[in-house]
């Protein structure tokens, strides 16, 4: 853990501390860069803090200002839903916390583990609930990170269902874009043909994915057992190669990819994808 790291975690202790003390509060941790230990100057602290009952906006109002914080900077989310989030500055450092019911929360999760939802926030949380670092109530903390680290069966085949889907770039003319003034339009094939990579890999490697705000795509990909090789360079270079280049570096990959999901789930149809990848947008005579 780096010294920015080590500060901020100093900081989230702190501020765990004050909330821990209300006697509805049952459990708190952090997460993201702060617990992965990569934190820098311009990190913030992302936090979360469970109780049987919500504390009332007076008592969040005192609990702010014992960690000397600043005012809101932003409030999100219904208290009436179970659950929102706030943010205020400690020490120049946004802390960003979430107050939640056990209730809801594990509502939340059964809506990944039990209903299958590939497309819910909770993935993003289920992945930061399996990195963080518990400050209070480390047993509850525990419990709920053995039921994420249980990755369903159903999950893996739904998520790779999911982003096996892509749009075939390499079939077309290389004036396509440039003719029709559609650079955004390209790199917004780009950025779902990658998004949909990793999602795919997800499922393959039983990780949780979230296009939401997604950040560290090279620490993401080291995780996985099943990918292909030099990856994140390659998804990287797809954003600054020329575009007759990038339409046959994606190809490569996606072909790959297929390979890879009829090698280890082979009764997932791929016969659609196949279809694309040999597919050549002609001209009308």
């Amino acid at each position: 853990m780096n010294e920015d790291s080590q500060y901020l975690l100093k900081i989230a202790r702190q501020v765990a501390k004050t909330y821990g003390a209300h006697p509805q509060a049952k459990a708190a941790m952090v997460t993201g860069s702060v617990a992965e230990g990569m934190c820098d100057r311009y990190s913030d602290i992302d936090m979360s803090i469970y109780y049987e009952k919500l504390p009332s906006q007076e008592e969040l109002e005192t609990a702010r200002q014992q960690n000397q914080g600043s005012e809101r900077i932003w409030i999100l989310g219904d208290r009436n839903q179970g659950g929102f989030a706030e943010a205020y500055f400690v020490n120049g450092v946004e802390c960003q916390v979430g107050h939640v019911t056990i209730a809801t929360w594990e509502r939340d999760m059964a809506t990944v583990l039990e209903q299958l939802d590939i497309t819910s926030w909770v993935q993003k949380a289920l992945s930061g609930l399996l990195i963080c670092i518990p400050l209070h109530g480390e047993e509850l903390i525990q419990k709920w990170k053995t039921e994420a680290a249980n990755y369903p069966d159903a999950l893996a085949r739904a998520t790779i269902e999911k982003h096996l889907q892509f749009f075939s770039i390499w079939g077309l003319p290389a004036d396509y874009f440039i003719t029709r003034d559609a650079t955004l339009f390209k790199y917004q094939i780009l950025v779902e043909a990658a998004q949909n990579i990793l999602g795919v890999l997800a499922g393959l490697n039983r990780l949780y994915y979230s296009t939401f705000q997604f950040k560290r795509m090279s620490r993401f990909i080291e995780q996985m057992n099943i990918a292909p090789k030099n990856l994140s360079a390659r998804l990287d270079n797809l954003f600054h190669a020329q575009s007759p280049t990038t339409a046959n570096q994606l190809k490569e990959i996606v072909q790959e990819i297929v390979n890879l999901v009829e090698l280890h789930v082979p009764q997932i149809d791929t016969s659609q994808v196949r279809q694309k990848l040999a597919r050549h947008k002609q001209a009308w005579q």
